[in-house]
């Protein structure tokens, strides 16, 4: 059944590509970043396949009283599965030059899962975080939303068919509880694991749902509006709430969620409202919008991988100019597949024969390949490195099942407690997440090990992590500190270790490495008290001297022993990047002494830690002890610098983080202290 075909449907997928785009290519202008919120993009695809499917199925069951399940799935293959595997095909070279082992078994992982379409399942159960700094050298991150569409619609057309067969007087109501119940589950679920909340199809079908919802109207009444003063006004309110979303939403705040709804109403509101005589519908209707939207599908599977591989290759490192030249390649790359690929592959003069040959092909060799990388361990000989680290951080092979990124970042767990061993808290931000494994791993044995670690978030008591903009704050509250707090007091006389990057919140600056030219960018928020009445910088700043005091104070008050563990040396790139393109002959030379060691400078850290070393040193109590990572990693083995790696081991797993080896010299250093307070109590 072939639906009237309405152009400004085309635009509309013109921003959602657009957005997503200038989103993953991290533009900056003046120090901001445009389009923070370009992830609503996919939101909006969501949408428009919820109108489009349901459409589809709803004119096909009224008109003929039955559903071809053969011409609907042949119609989603010969649209989705070709170009999928021509751009799979081609990202292998460039995966095999430029990933190294660790990095091509992701990949390869990634692609195998998305074959079968469940690449949401690989990237969630690996702890993969949208919008990671390591997300964005994952050519195939962006399959989990294909995934999602993929599985709803294997499951929506046999749900639908059989409550139109047998309650089809029920059948909104169906959509509209479903509707319903999807999205408090988003909301509920973006506060407590987020993750599954992001990559899951339970709390995306609202979104879907959505457009499913505006299809049966239009069907059952014939029609879409018809008050022609809310056709003119009402288009033009749906372009605003998703622009708003656009530039104001972050990868910080909870979505799916209640804040999702209303981009989601603005796609509603063009879908339901457009009009011919309408501005918004005249413009989304030009042939520049319809036209992009046309190749939108192809710009989206192009897009991440190019800014992948140009990220493993640093090609665009301080240059705007070479990252517009990467949409003009995106743009043309699109364009190739869309008329090689495709439309004729779309079209009925193809056979569906011929096109099963170039999926099954196409389906043998990406298996083959991929599975023999991941059965290889990643052809570690491909290379000949005169460096014997490990380039790539294990991830969640190495962490322990209990003990996932989305319980660490998300809530205060315990394990096994017994009450007859000491209490260990360890408690911060993702500093003190990159300790937490080898210090449970080393620990266990003889102590309860407990953790409340929430990324971005430091435990201070009256202060909250607000936007520098909305002044509103998301996780990093006052009412999470205080139940921290609680957390750790069920019991008197334990041990909290307090590990984050303070210097961040102290300056409300990321770390700038001036003697590489190396900026992280400025800070979208700062730490505030209770009722955002604070002004000035400095004004924050004694706020946060006098509430962090005042936290380690009601830790002593509860004949706690404290283990302040001072700042990680920043560097302000990532180091295995840097390492990486050395050891393949790819640039930064500069960056090594006698061509061996890539370190950091011990006076730049002394300059940017001096505020946070004077408050942690002012806090003075025999229940405090210290940790001083800058004296594991500087002036060690070249004098006024600090190591960022050795010849055998990488210390940084990004920029700033500790790497596995970097936590465990660390973590020998809290044991150290660990004996002191154990020889002390005894």
């Amino acid at each position: 059944m072939r639906l009237a075909y309405r152009s400004e449907i085309d635009g509309l997928r013109t921003i959602a590509v657009g957005s997503v785009i200038l989103y993953h290519a991290q533009i900056n202008i003046f120090g901001h970043k445009i389009f923070q919120g370009g992830f609503i993009g996919v939101d909006i695809f969501f949408v428009i396949s919820g109108y489009l499917i349901t459409s589809i199925i709803l004119k096909e069951l009224i008109t003929t009283g039955s559903f071809s399940f053969k011409n609907f799935y042949e119609k989603r293959i010969r649209r989705i599965i070709p170009v999928l595997l021509f751009v799979m095909l081609v990202s292998i070279p460039f995966a095999w030059i430029y990933l190294l082992h660790n990095s091509i078994i992701d990949f390869s992982n990634s692609v195998l899962y998305s074959l079968g379409f469940s690449s949401n399942f690989y990237f969630h159960y690996s702890g993969q975080q949208y919008g990671a700094e390591n997300g964005l050298l994952k050519p195939f991150l962006h399959t989990w939303s294909l995934s999602i569409e993929e599985q709803f619609y294997v499951l929506f057309p046999v749900v639908l068919l059989l409550i139109f067969k047998y309650f089809r007087k029920y059948l909104i109501h169906f959509l509209l509880v479903c509707f319903f119940i999807s999205l408090g589950l988003a909301e509920w679920t973006s506060r407590n694991y987020s993750s599954v909340s992001f990559y899951f199809l339970h709390t995306r079908m609202w979104e879907l749902l959505a457009g499913s919802i505006l299809s049966y109207f239009e069907i059952t009444r014939g029609h879409r509006s018809k008050n022609q003063m809310l056709n003119l006004v009402l288009p033009s309110v749906g372009l605003l709430l998703i622009i708003h979303s656009f530039l104001f939403f972050s990868d910080k705040m909870l979505h799916p969620s209640f804040f999702t709804f209303f981009p989601v109403v603005g796609v509603c509101l063009i879908i339901w409202f457009s009009d011919s005589s309408e501005i918004i519908t005249k413009i989304l209707s030009t042939k520049l919008f319809v036209g992009i939207g046309l190749i939108s599908y192809s710009l989206y599977l192009w897009h991440y991988p190019i800014f992948a591989f140009a990220r493993e290759t640093d090609f665009t490192q301080g240059s705007i100019i070479k990252k517009l030249s990467l949409l003009i390649i995106i743009m043309t790359l699109s364009i190739i597949s869309y008329y090689l690929i495709e439309r004729p592959f779309r079209s009925k003069k193809k056979k569906f024969k011929k096109i099963l040959n170039f999926i099954i092909i196409s389906f043998f060799i990406l298996f083959v390949f991929n599975f023999s990388v991941v059965l290889n361990k990643g052809f570690k000989n491909r290379f000949s490195f005169h460096f014997e680290g490990q380039l790539d951080e294990p991830r969640s092979k190495e962490i322990l099942k209990k003990l996932t990124d989305e319980d660490i970042y998300n809530d205060n767990i315990s394990f096994d407690s017994k009450l007859e061993r000491q209490n260990i808290f360890v408690v911060g931000d993702s500093h003190a997440a990159s300790l937490s494994y080898g210090l449970w791993k080393n620990l266990n044995k003889d102590y309860n090990i407990n953790f409340s670690i929430f990324s971005g978030c430091q435990l201070i008591l009256n202060v909250a992590r607000v936007n520098k903009k909305t002044l509103k704050s998301e996780k990093c509250n006052s009412n999470l500190q205080k139940k921290r707090i609680e957390f750790i007091n069920q019991t008197n006389n334990s041990i909290v270790i307090l590990f984050g990057r303070l210097p961040l919140i102290l300056h409300e600056e990321r770390f700038s490495n001036s003697e590489y030219g190396f900026y992280e960018g400025v800070m979208e928020d700062f730490i505030q008290n209770n009722k955002n009445t604070l002004k000035t910088k400095t004004e924050r700043q004694n706020n946060i001297k006098i509430n962090y005091k005042k936290t380690i104070q009601e830790l002593l008050k509860n004949n706690h022993n404290v283990i302040l563990v001072y700042p990680m040396p920043e560097v302000g790139i990532s180091v295995n990047r840097v390492l990486k393109n050395k050891i393949l002959g790819r640039g930064y030379s500069k960056l090594f002494l006698n061509d061996q060691f890539f370190t950091t400078s011990f006076e730049i850290y002394k300059h940017r830690t001096k505020s946070s070393f004077e408050l942690l040193d002012s806090i003075q109590h025999n229940k405090i002890y210290r940790v001083y990572p800058h004296k594991l990693f500087c002036n060690t083995i070249i004098k006024d610098r600090c190591m960022t790696h050795d010849d055998k081991n990488i210390f940084y797993r990004d920029d700033d983080h500790p790497s596995l080896k970097g936590a465990e010299i660390i973590n020998h250093q809290i044991i150290e202290e660990l004996k002191k307070i154990k020889l002390k109590s005894n």
